[in-house]
C-alpha cells in the first residue's frame, strides 16, 4: 500500500475516534463528575503512551530530556490533560454537546491571537476578517441559540467552553517549544505530569469510581479523545505528501459529530449551531488556506 493512500486510512481513523467523543463525554458524565471522567482517561491515555513507548523501545530517549524540558513538560501537563480538559468536561456538564464542541473550535483563532502577542508579529489584514467570521459563529452558537431558537444555556458553561479554547491554544504554544523531542514520548511525560496533578487533586475531592458504565466511558475518552487520533493524526502526517489535505480532513470531525450527538444522545441539533459551526470552521479554513491563495 502506497504511504499516500496509508495517511487517508491514519486521518480517517483520526476523524472518527475525534467525532464520537462528544457524545462519549455527555454519556460518562451521567455517571461520573467530570474530575472523576477526567482521572480515568488521563491515566488510560498515559498507559497506552508508555505501552507504546515500551513497544518501539523508547525508553532511553528519556535519558535526553534536559531540566528545562522536564519544566516545560510540568506546564503542558498543568495546562493539558488537566486544565485543559477539567474546564471542557465542566462545559459539556453544563451545556449541549452540540454547543460546547462548537465553540470549543474556535481555539485555532484564539491561537493566531496569542501567537501574534507572544512572538509580536502583525496578523495579516485578511486573516481579521477570517476571525470576525469564526466569531460570528460563535456568537450565532451562544446567542442564537436563546434569542432565535428559544434555548436557555448556562452563561457558566459558554464561559467554560470558551475558556478551554483559550486553555487549549496556550497548550500548543508551549507545546511547540519540545517538537523536536519525540511525539509519543513529548504526549507520555505531559500526561504523566497531568495525571499525576490529578491524583494529587484527589487530597482535597472525594471520588466515587463504582459505575461500571462510567468507567467504560471514561476509558473510551482516553483511548479516543485523548490518545489514539493524535497517535493516527501524527502518523497520517509522516506519510503524507499533502499535510493541507490532512489537515483540512479533521474539520469533518465537528460536522459528523453533530450526527452521531442527535443519533446516540437524541438532542434536536439547532440550525444556529449548523450555520455556526460552517461559519467557525469556514473563518478558519479562510485564515489557513485562502489568505494565502488571495496573497498570491
Amino acid at each position: 500500500m502506497k504511504d499516500s493512500s496509508k495517511s487517508l486510512i491514519y486521518i480517517a481513523i483520526a476523524v472518527a475516534s475525534w467525532s464520537t467523543v462528544a457524545s462519549a463525554f455527555k454519556i460518562g458524565l451521567r455517571h461520573y463528575s467530570y474530575y472523576e471522567l477526567l482521572l480515568v482517561a488521563a491515566i488510560t491515555a498515559s498507559m497506552l503512551f508508555a505501552l507504546l513507548i515500551t513497544i518501539q523501545k523508547k525508553w532511553y530517549l528519556v535519558k535526553s530530556i534536559t531540566r528545562k524540558e522536564w519544566v516545560l513538560f510540568a506546564i503542558t501537563g498543568m495546562l493539558s490533560p488537566a486544565g485543559y480538559y477539567l474546564i471542557l468536561f465542566k462545559a459539556y456538564d453544563l451545556l449541549p454537546a452540540q454547543i460546547a464542541q462548537s465553540i470549543n473550535y474556535s481555539w485555532a483563532i484564539v491561537l493566531t491571537l496569542l501567537l501574534a502577542l507572544v512572538t509580536r508579529e502583525r496578523i495579516p489584514l485578511l486573516k481579521y476578517l477570517g476571525m470576525a467570521i469564526s466569531l460570528g459563529g460563535v456568537a450565532l452558537i451562544s446567542l442564537g441559540s436563546s434569542t432565535i431558537v428559544g434555548v436557555k444555556l448556562s452563561i457558566t458553561g459558554l464561559i467554560l467552553a470558551f475558556l478551554s479554547a483559550f486553555v487549549w491554544a496556550s497548550f500548543w504554544i508551549f507545546n511547540k517549544k519540545s517538537e523536536h523531542i519525540d511525539n509519543i514520548l513529548a504526549l507520555f511525560i505531559s500526561f504523566f505530569f497531568g495525571s499525576l496533578f490529578l491524583l494529587v487533586g484527589l487530597f482535597f475531592i472525594d471520588i466515587q469510581l463504582y459505575s461500571s458504565k462510567g468507567l467504560l466511558s471514561a476509558i473510551y475518552v482516553g483511548l479516543f479523545e485523548m490518545a489514539i487520533p493524535f497517535i493516527f493524526f501524527s502518523l497520517a502526517l509522516k506519510k503524507t505528501d499533502n499535510p493541507s489535505l490532512i489537515n483540512q480532513l479533521c474539520y469533518l470531525s465537528p460536522f459528523i459529530s453533530l450526527f452521531i450527538i442527535r443519533s446516540v444522545l437524541g438532542e434536536q441539533i439547532y440550525f444556529t449551531t449548523f450555520i455556526g459551526l460552517l461559519l467557525i470552521v469556514g473563518g478558519i479554513l479562510f485564515n489557513e488556506y485562502g489568505v494565502r491563495k488571495i496573497k498570491r
